[in-house]
């Protein structure tokens, strides 16, 4: 078996074993592996509908239909709601690569509203990475016209080799 494009405890330098003991060979199957146990355990995807378009190395695409539940008082999707998408993309794109991460700063720029119905896509994507901190961008699209309708900048730490077991 190749340890090739494995993550590798520091401390060891051997590959690390996981919750999904042992981590595929695959970067891919790592990324998508990591993105399942992700979106198991986080209530917010679940109660607003995110849904795993793709995972893969430092990036992630989730989907999402705003529903009644998301909107605000002017009827429009609230912007915790469009907050909570992209930074559940932020999560599965830094802990893509099988080490724990966690948001450690994040901002959003709302730039038009949403309706109920529209079917909304965020894309994250790596844009540096060190050892134990990263920047990623995610940009949320509506589905039905194409326009931008959020851009979201968040930086990750990591806190652990591993993700839990």
């Amino acid at each position: 078996r190749t340890t090739r494009n494995l993550p590798l405890n520091r401390h060891s330098k051997q590959p690390l074993a996981s919750k999904m003991n042992p981590l595929p060979e695959d970067p891919i199957k790592v990324a998508h592996c990591c993105a399942t146990f992700m979106l198991s355990g986080d209530a917010p995807a679940k109660a607003f509908g995110f849904s795993l378009r793709r995972a893969a190395p430092g990036e992630a695409e989730l989907e999402m239909t705003v529903s009644e539940n998301g909107l605000n008082v002017f009827g429009t999707c609230h912007g915790g709601v469009l907050f909570a998408l992209a930074d559940t993309a932020l999560s599965i794109a830094c802990n893509s690569h099988g080490r724990q991460s966690v948001a450690q700063q994040c901002s959003i720029t709302f730039v038009r509203p949403v309706r109920p119905g529209d079917r909304l896509i965020a894309c994250a994507l790596e844009r540096c990475r060190t050892s134990r901190t990263a920047i990623y961008d995610c940009t949320v699209t509506n589905a039905q016209d194409g326009k931008v309708v959020a851009e979201f900048r968040g930086h990750s730490r990591t806190i652990a080799d591993d993700m839990p077991a």
